[in-house]
């Protein structure tokens, strides 16, 4: 008897092998997942704001110049905003206007703020306007022959298009009322996922986790690479519905999650730093970097590929200092390394608050300073830029940028279509000058 029961025990062992224990949580998987996840909460968040705003699937809407409330906003243009959805039988015709001697784009990015495409002279230079169709791959949707196809990964999108303002503001607003938005069919609407609707200085903790399956359920993430993580990211989530991890999940959040993405902002993740100045390393498409693509998400939501533009961040003067609105700083370019050298279409800066990252009020209500401002160079063909609460004596008006007192503020500048070593990674703005 003993004997068959032990050749029983046996055949179950083989029968039945154990199954291996998921590997353990650990607080770096933890904080890796959150930062992970939240670059697509940044997205969902905005999302969910704009169709409470009144957004409708594949309908344009056209901003007044100024009127957006994204952090590091783009003052030199002119927004228009839509979502899109598309999906084995309907694509999303785009009316392209024909546009002459200022920069455009139309911008098509998925649900992580990876760029899927642009349309403008760039990208079309034989056919920089007219009629282009955004299709789910592999769609079956009849086109008219004229029509430019697209095809997207995913079936709904974010559009964003550009128009430069320049001197004519009037001139660039009929422009941009002439991009259109049409649906050839009736596209299956997704539902808006519910997640949690924050404010940018006050991020989720653990209930971040708590809409992991909305957002990753919603949106795939296309970079290859990256499955491994959204899986360990579901695994937390799972984890998080259950005492004592949820505390745990918590508190690694806010103690050390928080803490890296604090660290990761100076460089804007795996950047570089020169001059005071931040240079991403990837932007708009970021592959693996989930680490820079959350951070820009953060601080500049619909960043464009660095082919369109390159965006420097200044948050330190040549001592090291951040930057306040009780100190004068100057920013003075040699007259072989002007701005306007380094960009096809047009440079410009603005200065923002150090924690919502919107542009500072002030009672001139100037916002940038660029071509537009007309800023003066000095005898040697150099240029000098002037950041203080009220104009130095010696700064031509077109060359100020007010930054009220008190306030600790970083630069963004922008080179729209960058060349040279702005293109290259090689250049960086000049350091700014504390004068007081």
């Amino acid at each position: 008897m003993k004997v068959m029961i032990l050749a029983t025990l046996a055949a179950i062992a083989f029968a039945a092998p154990v199954r291996a224990q998921p590997a353990p949580i650990s607080d770096q998987d933890i904080s890796n997942a959150y930062i992970y996840l939240l670059g697509r909460l940044m997205v969902t968040r905005q999302q969910q704001l704009d169709f409470q705003e009144g957004f409708k699937w594949n309908e344009l809407r056209h901003r007044k110049p100024g009127a957006v409330d994204w952090p590091n906003p783009n003052l030199d243009v002119a927004y228009s905003e839509a979502w899109v959805a598309v999906d084995e039988e309907s694509c999303t015709i785009v009316t392209v206007p024909k546009v002459e001697g200022r920069y455009y784009t139309v911008q098509v990015l998925n649900g992580w703020g990876e760029t899927l495409a642009n349309i403008n002279e760039r990208v079309f230079p034989n056919r920089p306007s007219g009629e282009f169709a955004l299709c789910l791959r592999g769609a079956k949707a009849t086109l008219p022959t004229e029509v430019v196809r697209i095809d997207l990964p995913v079936k709904h999108s974010r559009i964003l298009s550009r128009v430069e303002l320049g001197d004519d503001w009037d001139k660039a607003v009929a422009l941009q009322h002439q991009f259109t938005l049409r649906a050839t069919g009736n596209p299956a609407l997704p539902d808006i996922p519910r997640t949690p609707i924050f404010e940018l200085e006050q991020f989720p903790g653990v209930e971040a986790f708590d809409a992991a399956e909305a957002a990753l359920d919603s949106e795939p993430d296309i970079n290859p690479g990256l499955e491994a993580m959204q899986e360990r990211t579901r695994a937390i989530a799972r984890a998080a519905k259950e005492q004592p991890e949820r505390g745990r999940i918590d508190q690694v959040i806010r103690e050390q999650a928080f803490a890296e993405i604090a660290k990761a902002g100076t460089r804007i993740g795996h950047g570089t730093v020169q001059n005071g100045w931040a240079r991403p390393g990837v932007v708009g498409e970021y592959g693996i970097d989930y680490l820079t693509r959350t951070l820009v998400n953060y601080r500049g939501i619909w960043a464009n590929v660095k082919p369109e533009v390159l965006y420097y961040r200044g948050g330190n003067d040549s001592t090291g200092a951040e930057l306040n609105g009780d100190n004068v700083y100057t920013l003075t370019f040699p007259k072989d390394e002007l701005p306007s050298r380094f960009a096809n279409y047009f440079w410009s800066v603005i200065a923002v608050d150090s924690t919502r990252f919107r542009v500072l009020p002030n009672p001139r209500n100037r916002y940038l300073l660029n071509r537009e401002t007309k800023p003066e160079y000095n005898a040697d063909g150099s240029l000098t830029l002037y950041f203080a609460d009220q104009k130095p004596s010696d700064a031509p008006d077109g060359n100020w940028l007010p930054t009220p007192k008190g306030t600790v503020y970083r630069l963004t500048f922008r080179y729209y279509g960058p060349t040279e070593g702005v293109a290259n990674g090689t250049y960086y703005p000049p350091a700014l000058r504390r004068m007081n």
